[in-house]
């Protein structure tokens, strides 16, 4: 399989995001700016969908009898992470999802987003800087600094 499709795929899944997808592609020896770029799409590609539905999504599978419990927690996690965020809110949810940490994603930003009723252009761009920044980190972290701009 092509290993830029899997680069693909991997920056959308909620799990790995576009930090498991810069890692492997820095573990399959890909080079770094077209694996940037396409993590970097694949990852910002459900965001727009989440903000406008993920609340009203996730309020309905909290209801359902055995994976209820999970969402709830889910949307009780993200509630927590909105409080935190602030009045800064454009510019927390960017540097919410910039930082490389388990649950803070373009996911879950797009959840908090969603949560604070946050207008839909700017909460994407704000998630969409968040998630640059995240993949420049991440190029740094798999790739080392002049593993990086060799690979450019």
């Amino acid at each position: 399989m092509n290993p830029y499709f899997v680069l693909f795929g991997m920056s959308m899944l909620p799990v790995s995001e576009l930090r498991g997808a810069i890692i492997y592609a820095a573990a399959n020896g890909l080079p770094f700016l077209p694996s940037y770029i396409i993590a970097v799409i694949g990852n910002f590609l459900p965001v727009c969908f989440l903000i406008l539905f993920s609340k009203r999504l996730l309020n309905w599978l909290s209801t359902l009898p055995k994976v209820g419990g999970f969402f709830r927690r889910y949307l009780q996690r993200a509630n927590e992470k909105a409080l935190n965020i602030g009045r800064y809110e454009l510019l927390g949810l960017c540097l919410f999802v910039a930082i490389p940490l388990p649950m803070t994603g373009a996911w879950t930003g797009s959840v908090i987003a969603a949560i604070l009723q946050l207008r839909l252009k700017p909460s994407a761009a704000a998630v969409l800087c968040g998630i640059c920044i995240s993949g420049i980190v991440m190029g740094i972290v798999s790739y080392g600094i002049s593993g990086l701009l060799a690979l450019i």
